[in-house]
């Protein structure tokens, strides 16, 4: 006897029309476990996940990749198979347990009973074959599936790959490239290679171009000397680590400095929206995060009530499920000011471009000895460009360049973001 189920596209978030499937992890004929990642559809915002409605066999793929799908939509579906034997003169009937074990077996993902107990509750027999494979199983995988269920990217992220020469290494990432590209050739072998943008990109091309069209949107620049923080960080770093579990970093102290910015200078914790200024009582700051689909920008939510500790801990958990895919809706939307760090990857200096509807992001770059004249004498000193790009519209020219000043003089002087002065 056997029936089959629909897989269906997940309801999407209120503000997201329609998606494009991504991946496909399964194909047609495989035998699928229940709770099995099948497929990552791609909004504008976040990956999302469609796992296995039940254990069965995927029979049909009807929503091939790039296809584009709406809420509801089914993607493919499931044959469920009751092909349990019984014997009618066994007085007793099978339990749950046995079933499983038999199906298990049946579909050769056999495992030793210890395995099987310790990982039963929480991933699938293919996901508890590939632990036992790699010998994992005295590594504490943290289960990002429904329910908290491992999947079979989170055992893949604890698998050390066989090292690569660099030709091996080019090649595959070229291989990877073509995926979903054209390649066109002429006569004297000169090539160029379309690839379709996805669809984060195409919102945030999208943003780029609106930003430049909708706001008078200029930039300001100081510097900032840099040492007192760093001697604070390498004075504490150790004691704070141990203390909260968390490497002492630089983007706290900028968040800090910002949300005093914002408490003083509130034309910049505002936006505009038709003909009115919105002014906000609270401080929801975004962190910018380099991903592999594109920048992103979760949000650290009321900041005014954090400690550093809690901010080096937000950041690093958003920073994470970003590069993951694993960002909420709702970690991704608001906010009402950016601060992004071109230095992380060598920029000494740029002109960020606003984050609409905000009317200001702030600029951090990379840290740089260089001379700079100090009580009438030249030193070397760790500086760093700040830049301050807000829409002129709303923020006048001496606002934006006293509240980069702030900025300036609370990094140059830490003690007073704990002082509050």
């Amino acid at each position: 006897m056997s029936s089959s189920v629909d897989i269906l596209v997940p309801n999407l978030p209120e503000s997201v029309t329609d998606a494009t499937v991504a991946v496909w992890h399964k194909k047609s004929g495989d035998n699928i476990q229940q709770d099995d990642i099948l497929l990552e559809i791609e909004t504008d915002k976040i990956m999302l996940e469609v796992p296995a409605p039940n254990t069965g066999v995927l029979i049909s793929i009807l929503a091939p990749e790039g296809s584009i799908v709406i809420s509801g939509q089914i993607l493919g579906k499931i044959e469920l198979t009751y092909d349990i034997p019984a014997e009618k003169d066994n007085a007793h009937t099978i339990s749950k347990h046995q079933q499983a074990s038999f199906m298990s077996i049946a579909s050769k993902n056999i495992f030793t009973t210890n395995q099987d107990n310790e990982f039963h509750n929480v991933c699938s027999p293919s996901v508890r074959k590939l632990i036992a494979e790699h010998d994992l199983k005295n590594i504490n995988i943290q289960g990002s599936g429904t329910k908290g269920r491992i999947t079979h990217k989170d055992v893949e992220a604890h698998i050390i790959p066989p090292k690569q020469t660099l030709q091996e290494s080019t090649q595959k990432t070229f291989e990877n490239i073509q995926t979903n590209t054209k390649i066109q050739k002429s006569c004297d072998n000169r090539t160029t290679t379309r690839v379709t943008m996805n669809r984060l990109r195409q919102k945030i091309a999208e943003r780029l171009v609106a930003v430049t069209n909708n706001t008078a949107m200029l930039t300001t620049f100081n510097e900032v000397n840099m040492q007192p923080i760093i001697t604070i960080k390498n004075k504490y770093k150790e004691l704070f680590q141990k203390n909260y579990g968390i490497k002492l970093g630089f983007m706290s102290f900028y968040v800090k400095a910002v949300l005093e910015g914002l408490r003083n200078f509130p034309e910049i914790n505002a936006s505009i929206d038709g003909e009115e200024i919105v002014y906000y009582n609270y401080f929801d700051i975004n962190i910018a995060v380099s991903t592999p689909r594109g920048l992103i920008t979760p949000v650290l939510r009321n900041v005014d009530t954090l400690s550093i500790a809690d901010i080096e801990k937000d950041i690093k958990s958003l920073a994470e499920k970003g590069r993951n895919g694993k960002l909420t809706l709702e970690e991704l939307s608001g906010g009402n000011f950016t601060i992004t760090n071109g230095g992380v990857f060598g920029s000494l200096i740029s002109t960020p471009i606003i984050n609409p509807p905000q009317s200001a992001i702030l600029g951090m770059h990379a840290i740089k000895d260089r001379p700079v004249s100090s009580n009438g004498q030249v030193v070397v000193l760790p500086m760093m460009y700040l830049a301050l790009s807000y829409d002129h519209r709303l923020i006048d020219g001496k606002d934006s360049v006293r509240f980069l000043v702030y900025i300036k003089e609370l990094l140059e002087d830490p003690i007073r973001l704990l002082l509050k002065i």
